[in-house]
């Protein structure tokens, strides 16, 4: 009983320490940090740990020790609960997509640092990070036993609304991927008015920089125009299955302050604090999104 209660403050530090390395990955992005170590990894600046610090290297170097001791936690934690709740089915998939996915940002960090990588190769970094972040969380949650608490083998869940979560879902990772263009081919102020590119007079991107800020605020209008259907839905016809209620209207809550954040990203010039908490927005979105999966996956089918 003790170990179980040790094992759950260990997940919930390791769900946090992989919302930090998703911000912190964000927070080097955002401010050209990414050279601060130059071409060297994992050593910083052909040290160790650099005697001259900048702002690019303490954000640099701090997002790396952050990442190496999460990915520590990380492992720990696959390997404990696949010991301790490996007979739930979903436990090992977690467990080895957890530890998989944080690798793999990892080598695409340590790749852009030593040889370069472009543009739209870059902007799978945060995607692959948001993937284990994902993976850690629903770990989590099947730690508390979650699922168990919700009845999730009880819930009754319509076939639209099972392909809606799954469509909406996958549907989700194309957004966080062309924001992560946005940012990676420096197209955050390709635009700078909103809604549209320019107020003035409707017309189409002129440029590759105002075409994927565009097709970014699109993809981003789309998602906001399902989740309100979805929503909608879940209010009308699940108001006795309240993880569904709430969960969908939570969902809507997180893309409308997302929308907002994306909006104001814009009109305050690229704001640092309000362009994390787009980030921040879109990083809860999707584990919860994927939450949703694994409840559709353990209801009943009605009409």
């Amino acid at each position: 009983m003790k170990s179980n209660r040790y094992l759950k403050w260990f997940a919930v530090a390791s769900t946090i320490g992989m919302l930090l390395i998703l911000l912190g990955g964000a927070l080097v992005t955002k401010t050209d940090s990414g050279m601060g170590c130059g071409r060297h990894w994992p050593g910083c600046n052909g040290q160790l740990i650099p005697d001259e610090i900048t702002a690019e290297v303490l954000i640099e170097f701090s997002h790396r020790l952050v990442t190496g001791s999460v990915g520590i936690l990380i492992v720990i934690l696959a390997v404990w609960s696949w010991k301790s709740i490996g007979h739930i089915r979903e436990t090992k998939f977690l467990a080895i997509a957890a530890v998989f996915f944080l690798i793999l940002q990892a080598l695409i960090g340590a790749a852009q640092v030593l040889w370069g990588q472009g543009d739209f190769i870059l902007a799978l970094h945060f995607g692959i990070s948001l993937l284990s972040f994902a993976s850690v969380l629903l770990l989590t949650l099947l730690i508390f036993e979650v699922d168990r608490k919700f009845d999730a083998d009880k819930l009754q869940i319509c076939k639209r609304l099972k392909w809606h979560t799954i469509g909406v879902s996958v549907y989700s990772y194309f957004v966080v991927y062309t924001g992560a263009l946005v940012r990676h081919t420096e197209s955050g102020l390709a635009c700078l008015d909103w809604p549209l590119c320019q107020n003035a007079a409707f017309a189409l991107p002129r440029n590759m920089f105002e075409w994927v800020q565009m097709g970014h605020r699109t993809a981003a209008a789309f998602i906001f125009v399902w989740l309100l259907i979805i929503m909608i839905h879940a209010l009308r016809h699940y108001k006795n299955q309240r993880v569904i209620y709430w969960g969908w209207s939570i969902a809507f809550i997180l893309v409308a302050l997302q929308a907002t954040t994306g909006m104001l990203v814009v009109l305050t010039r690229l704001n640092l604090y309000i362009a994390l908490l787009h980030s921040l927005f879109i990083t809860l979105l999707f584990g919860l999104l994927t939450y949703m999966i694994l409840l559709v996956s353990r209801s009943k089918l009605s009409k």
